[in-house]
């Protein structure tokens, strides 16, 4: 079944061709489609389209429709085109002409559009919650060994004394600023499309504020036209979101397989975290981090993705959209695996505050012994220059004593400022 269907049949190939993958992708948009039908019904009925009796119906069919696919038995038949059309064929099945109804004063451009944007908002609300527990877990962690001092570095360099805490929690703010982007990605596709039909309205008298309301979008589409342009903007947004979101993760991977290596022996993890080598019977790898890292690279790359298929294309529908499901959905599962994982492992990290005095370490200290000299007097230039000299001429003695206390410094994680922006998210 096609809710296109003019009585004759398409070439086999062609129709597998253009379906694609649909059937697998409209399950996650099944029961979003149902809730956006309900409210049109009652729409339908409020301006005198249908009457109370069918909206009855089609309300009493279309909950049954729900429970069939929250109890996981709703199927989307070989022979149907996609989720819309399977649940329309079941309406006329159940109450015929009544269930012929329901497309009225709607095209399916619009009904994917405000599926998808509920199924945005629900799985991207869902994904902020992920990201506050390994927020808290970041935050427990740091908490618990922010005394412990490691190394820091820039351009891959020994640098300055850092700690565990101020490391750990540097991630924590990282997935606030993600989960807070994300939550503005909400608010801007939290609008409704439903009534802009196939993106130039309808001559019915449809009361789109009464669908906004009832399926709680913040506003309208107002513009039936850019409604449509919002396939792939939307997109374009989640993917952008889930792509900050990737990168401050990435960054974490990678400092744990790093900082998991014997030449910097800063943190190791347990066995059970590890795998093994078949040839090199002391190997214990972090596969789990280096796979994190792989597959938020992969998830980096989404707006290109999103971007290539969407750019170039006029005004108005494209059958080339269909395809960003196949790259978006995915993603937002494999992001839920990689929050919950990280917060798996995180708690199981071993740190070594040993290797900050290994003598290898010792030029992380020189700053802290310029500010000595400044809190004593000296220019900080002055400073700078003779504490240069003095490791040029191994006359460098650091004094291996931390007194940071400002704000996010080592002494002042400011962890409680962290926790107190993340609840309001």
């Amino acid at each position: 079944m096609k809710l296109w269907d003019k009585g004759y049949d398409i070439n086999k190939e062609i129709e597998d061709f253009t379906v694609g993958r649909d059937r697998e992708f409209d399950l996650s948009l099944a029961t979003y489609d149902v809730q956006a039908s309900i409210a049109h019904a009652d729409m339908l009925c409020k301006i005198g389209m249908i009457s109370s009796q069918e909206r009855d119906a089609l309300k009493e069919e279309l909950k049954k429709i729900d429970i069939e696919i929250k109890e996981g038995r709703f199927v989307i038949e070989d022979s149907v085109e996609d989720v819309h059309s399977q649940i329309e064929k079941i309406l006329v099945a159940k109450i015929s002409d009544i269930g012929k109804k329901i497309h009225l004063g709607r095209s399916r451009n619009d009904q994917v559009l405000v599926a998808l944007r509920l199924f945005f908002r629900d799985r991207l609300q869902s994904l902020i919650e992920e990201c506050k527990d390994v927020v808290s877990v970041l935050l427990e962690t740091a908490e618990k060994h922010k005394n412990v001092l490691i190394p820091g570095y820039t351009h891959m360099q020994i640098g300055m004394v850092s700690s565990c805490g101020l490391w750990l929690s540097a991630f924590a703010e990282g997935l606030i600023d993600d989960a807070e982007y994300i939550s503005k990605t909400i608010s801007i596709i939290n609008r409704n499309p439903l009534g802009t039909a196939a993106g130039y309205g309808s001559s019915l008298p449809l009361d789109r504020q009464m669908t906004t309301d009832q399926l709680s979008f913040e506003g309208l589409c107002i513009n039936p036209i850019n409604a449509q342009l919002g396939r792939g903007k939307s997109e374009l947004l989640v993917a952008n979101g889930l792509s900050t979101m990737a990168l401050t993760l990435n960054k974490l991977a990678m400092d744990i397989c790093l900082f998991s290596n014997e030449n910097y022996g800063i943190l190791s993890l347990p066995k059970e975290y590890t795998t093994g080598s078949s040839i090199m019977p002391h190997k214990k790898n972090p596969d789990v981090f280096e796979l994190i890292r792989a597959k938020s690279n992969l998830i980096i790359t989404l707006p290109n993705q999103v971007a290539s298929i969407i750019s170039n294309l006029t005004s108005g529908y494209h059958r080339d959209f269909q395809l960003q499901k196949e790259i978006i959905f995915p993603a937002l599962d494999q992001m839920s695996t990689l929050l919950r994982l990280i917060a798996q492992c995180v708690p199981q990290l071993v740190f070594h505050e040993s290797q900050v005095h290994n003598e290898k370490y010792q030029y992380l200290w020189s700053v802290e012994l310029v500010n000595k000299y400044v809190q004593e007097g000296m220019t900080f230039r002055d400073a700078y220059r003779k504490v240069g000299i003095a490791i040029d001429s191994g006359d460098y003695h650091p004094p291996k004593e931390i007194n940071h206390n400002h704000i996010g410094s080592i002494g002042n994680l400011g962890l409680d400022k962290m926790r107190a922006r993340m609840r309001t998210l």
